[in-house]
This record gives structure tokens, C-alpha cells and sequence, in this order.
């Protein structure tokens, strides 16, 4: 296996809220948000790769540069003619996020009709991640074919690991939606549930609950967060909390969850226990949150990679 984390999904361009009426652009997505702080936390000599679909236009050259520039390996993106990418905007009321999308021509929805090319994508990583998001912007044969693509990497020694991250606005119904995130789970060595959105799809009483769901469908490795509540980290030695991470004032929610994914990812690709690649991900989330955007540099200011 390649010392490589792939992260599939679809990145966006973000109008983000910058005060006084006005928005900055950039391009974020959840699954690229988690690649984008994965290479910032792993040494030079792991690569950190993004696998999605993008357009022949302006805006699709503009994203692929971008990800170039912060170290993000761009190999692994497909160009669909006709096609561009998706736009989102932020708008925030006292930290917390509301978003309005534009994604009708974005071709990370074609994610999984080549099956030649996600068969290469996927091929000797060491690490795959995706999200509930992933699953939710493709068609149901889509949705299908990639869990089963991703069984067959997870088969040939890939770890897998899925945030299931809900958004109900892409799914066409609850059920549908609670059939994905199990099928997702059900491809995962990993599980990153967030214990607010079980409650909501699952009615899970405690995230004992939540972990039983997901260890029974395979998973070795869950922690379920939740929100400034604890962490419930659940793997071969049991079921512990942590504590949440002291925060003086949220600012901006928008990728917390996948900010802690890639520390967390990072930590085990390390060599890291799972104790302690939990409690790096909790802290850099914490820092993540006290910022503005998805993508906060300023962290790491200062640091080497």
C-alpha cells in the first residue's frame, strides 16, 4: 500500500461570510476540507489526494490550481465535459452555519460512472475516506456502485474510513437517507458519526447506541462526537469519553467534523493510538471553530509539515 489518504467527494466553491454584507470566495467541501488539514498534519512523505470530478471551464481550472498550491495531489481528478463545479454560500447567526447551494451541473454527481477510472483511483491506498455527503449528490446506482467499489478496496488492505454527515436537503427522503448512511458504514473500517445527527435519523438514546450500530455493521474504530459535549471513542478496548476541548467563543462551526477527521486520520496513519489521535483531532477542531471558513492557515503558521 502507497503511504497515501485519498478523500472522495465533491469541493465547491464557498462564498463565506466576511461581515458587513460581504462574502470571500474560496473552495472548500467537506471530504476536501478533511484532505486540506490531513496535509497539513502528515509528514512530506505521505501524499494526501483528492478524488472527485470537475468541469473543463474557468472555475474548474481555478479549483484544480488551487488544490495544487496547498499540496493536495490532483491526479486522482476526472475532467467531465459540460460539466462545472458546485457553488455554495455560508451565512452565520452566533457561530452557527446556514447554507444555500448551487450544484444542478456539478460534476462530482458523475463520481462513480467510470468505473475503469474509480477502480484506478482507489487502487493501493492506504487510507480512503468519504462522506454521507458523497453518497447523498450521487443517483442510487451511483451510490451503489461506489460502496461497492470502495468494499473492494477495503478487501485488497485500504482502510476505510466515512463521516456520515448528514444533509437532509440532498436526500430525497429520510428513509433513503438512513439506507445510505448504513450502506456507507456497512464499507468502513472507520466510523465518524456526529451523535446530534443520530439522534435525529436514528433516535439513538446514547452513543452507546450509535456505536452498537455501526460495530455491528463492521466498523473497528468510532468516535462519535458531539458538538462541546464529550467524545465517545469506541475500538478493541472498549468504550471511553474525553472530554470536550475548552473554547472561549465559537466563531464558525464550518469544518469542525472534518478537521477532526483528518487529525484523527492522521494520528493512526502515524502510528498513533486511537486515544491519541482522538484527543489531536479534538484540539485541533477546537482551534478550528475560532475562526471564520472552512480553511483557517493560521493554525498552522509558523509549522512545517
Amino acid at each position: 500500500m502507497r503511504q497515501s489518504i485519498l478523500c472522495l467527494g465533491e469541493c465547491m466553491i464557498e462564498m463565506a461570510d466576511a461581515g458587513g454584507g460581504l462574502y470571500r470566495r474560496g473552495f472548500a467541501g467537506d471530504t476536501f476540507n478533511t484532505a486540506w488539514y490531513a496535509r497539513r498534519m502528515l509528514p512530506a512523505d505521505w501524499s494526501v489526494s483528492y478524488g472527485s470530478c470537475i468541469g473543463t471551464d474557468a472555475a474548474s481550472a481555478e479549483m484544480a490550481a488551487f488544490m495544487e498550491g496547498e499540496g493536495v495531489d490532483t491526479a486522482s481528478l476526472r475532467r467531465v465535459k459540460d460539466r462545472t463545479v458546485g457553488l455554495y454560500m455560508i451565512s452565520l447567526e452566533n457561530g452557527e452555519r446556514s447554507f444555500s447551494y448551487w450544484r444542478g451541473q456539478s460534476a462530482a454527481k458523475t463520481l462513480a460512472d467510470d468505473p475503469a477510472w474509480l477502480e484506478a483511483v482507489l487502487k493501493d491506498r492506504a487510507y480512503i475516506y468519504f462522506s454521507g455527503i458523497t453518497l447523498a449528490i450521487l443517483a442510487p446506482t451511483a451510490r451503489e456502485a461506489l460502496c461497492a467499489a470502495l468494499a473492494r478496496a477495503r478487501a485488497a488492505g485500504s482502510v476505510i474510513a466515512f463521516d456520515t454527515n448528514l444533509r437532509p436537503a440532498l436526500w430525497d427522503d429520510q428513509d433513503t437517507m438512513r439506507k445510505g448512511m448504513l450502506a456507507g458504514a456497512a464499507v468502513a473500517d472507520i466510523v465518524l458519526p456526529s451523535f446530534d445527527e443520530e439522534v435525529v435519523l436514528f433516535g439513538d438514546a446514547t452513543p452507546d447506541e450509535t456505536i452498537a450500530r455501526y460495530s455491528g455493521l463492521g466498523a473497528r474504530i468510532i468516535p462519535v462526537k458531539n458538538g462541546g459535549g464529550a467524545l465517545t471513542l469506541w475500538d478493541a478496548q472498549g468504550i471511553r469519553p474525553f472530554a470536550a476541548e475548552a473554547v472561549a467563543t465559537v466563531v464558525d462551526t464550518t469544518a469542525a467534523g472534518d478537521s477532526f477527521g483528518a487529525a484523527f486520520l492522521a494520528g493512526l496513519a502515524t502510528g498513533q493510538s486511537t486515544d491519541t489521535a482522538a484527543q489531536g483531532a479534538m484540539a485541533l477542531a477546537a482551534k478550528v471553530i475560532q475562526s471564520r471558513g472552512a480553511l483557517v492557515p493560521a493554525i498552522f503558521e509558523g509549522e512545517t509539515q
